[in-house]
């Protein structure tokens, strides 16, 4: 492996370990609903032009 890669892995080791992987301002229901009632709106709009 080259230098370059390996230096660049273990900078990108490192800020993963450091941030934790959670966001204090996302909540994962409102993602969760947000990401449901998007799919449902989809759904719906695909099934009003899908008339034949």
């Amino acid at each position: 492996m080259s230098p370059v890669a390996a230096s660049t892995l273990t900078g990108l080791a490192d800020l993963a370990e450091s941030g934790g992987g959670h966001h204090q301002s996302l909540s994962p229901y409102l993602t969760g609903f947000g990401a449901l009632g998007g799919l449902l709106l989809l759904l719906w709009l695909v099934t009003r032009f899908n008339r034949d």
